[in-house]
């Protein structure tokens, strides 16, 4: 069996849901395949702080500062605090390398793919140095690179799996040979958005009292929330509205005390993203990779903002709706009732154009890593660590 570590963190969630749903489709794949994988996640904070002395000093992980600033809505600034985690894991280099090349010499995988950002550089040459010869390979779950040294590490015998041709293109343009650039048809999402439904639209509809005729909107800010929905439920008194908050349980109490003469579904923690979507005609949310291919593989158009307060990377991801005309893109919520007149005016064709778009990336992936470690295999030269 193949021994393949899939590395995850915290922040965001996006990233943990795309090693599970990759480990999930991994492992149905070695079930049914002649040569088996072994998928294993790997949570990079347990392998770099595995007493956990971040979160005895502080009473909290490292990536819960940044989802906590995820739940307030308050990610201005995001640009220059990412630039300085940049410097500080360019300082720590060799600490980083050491912890997890003694990790992957006793665990030995034979492939090791990645599915963050920041650390891939420290990952590459620790592999290297543990493993010489095993493939490293980061996926990557934003539809573009935000370089220098997010996704991407020029220089490197890193693999980059992409599910945008802008992403290709940043590789190719950035110096990777073609043979370490692999195109995906999207991001990498939960079987659960493949699966048949277990009833019919109509009749998950008409059991939440939703009139089949008045279009409804999913609300929808990752795994925190953010109090941003507040005022979004407030500003669309008359429009059904199914708000997912998340472990945000604060947030899900003030939406259910706000009066609206609409059907109004406020919905906590919930495995079945997929299901609620199902039941929606439109989404509103913030432009991340995750929900927004969550919503367009779910049929949904979406209604999404662009400015200071965007994350830098995900800012592309808003040309990305204009582009493939998926939705509408907005400056601020304050104006969500005029977004979602004008989603809701032309639905039919935002519809159209978004199920001409196609994902299956997460049942790509396992033939992709195949091709990459058969090719790797008959290499007897050790890929050399690349200098910090």
């Amino acid at each position: 069996m193949t021994r393949v570590d899939l590395v995850w963190f915290k922040a965001g969630g996006g990233h943990r849901a795309a090693a599970q749903a990759l480990q999930q489709v991994m492992g149905s794949t070695a079930r049914e395949s002649s040569s088996p994988w072994q998928p294993r996640l790997l949570h990079l904070t347990e392998v770099l702080d595995p007493q956990g002395v971040f979160q005895r000093l502080t009473g909290l992980e490292p990536e819960d500062l940044y989802n906590k600033r995820l739940a307030s809505g308050f990610t201005l600034g995001l640009a220059q605090e990412l630039k300085l985690l940049q410097a500080l894991i360019r300082l720590g280099h060799s600490s980083l390398v050491q912890r997890l090349a003694r990790h992957w010499a006793a665990t030995r995988p034979e492939l090791v793919v990645s599915l963050i950002p920041n650390f891939n550089r420290a990952m590459h040459d620790a592999l290297a140095l543990a493993c010489p010869g095993v493939p490293f390979v980061t996926v990557l779950t934003d539809m573009a690179d935000h370089p220098p040294a997010f996704w991407m590490e020029p220089g490197t015998r890193q693999h980059v799996v992409c599910g945008t041709e802008r992403a290709v293109q940043q590789a190719l343009a950035a110096g990777f040979a073609p043979q370490r650039v692999h195109r995906a048809s999207g991001m990498i999402l939960r079987p659960a958005f493949y699966a048949p439904p277990a009833v019919p639209r109509e009749q998950a509809r008409a059991a939440l009292g939703l009139d089949a005729h008045t279009p409804t909107g999913l609300v929808m800010f990752g795994g925190a929330g953010s109090r941003v929905m507040r005022q979004i439920a407030q500003d669309l008194p008359h429009t059904p509205l199914i708000l997912l908050c998340g472990h945000n349980t604060k947030l899900a109490d003030e939406l259910r005390a706000l009066p609206a003469p609409a059907p109004r579904f406020v919905v906590g923690h919930t495995p079945d993203v997929a299901g609620w979507m199902r039941c929606a005609d439109f989404f509103i949310g913030k432009p991340g990779p995750g929900s927004l291919s969550e919503a367009v593989q779910m049929g949904l158009p979406v209604l999404v903002t662009r400015n200071a307060w965007t994350m830098p990377q995900e800012r592309w991801n808003t040309e990305w709706v204009q582009a493939h005309g998926v939705g509408v893109v907005q400056r601020s919520f304050r104006d969500v009732a005029t977004g979602v007149a004008e989603l809701c005016a032309a639905l039919p064709a935002y519809r159209a154009r978004v199920q001409a778009l196609h994902n299956r990336a997460v049942f790509e992936l396992p033939q992709i890593l195949a091709r990459i470690v058969r090719d790797a295999a008959p290499q007897t030269l050790a890929p050399q660590a690349s200098t910090a």
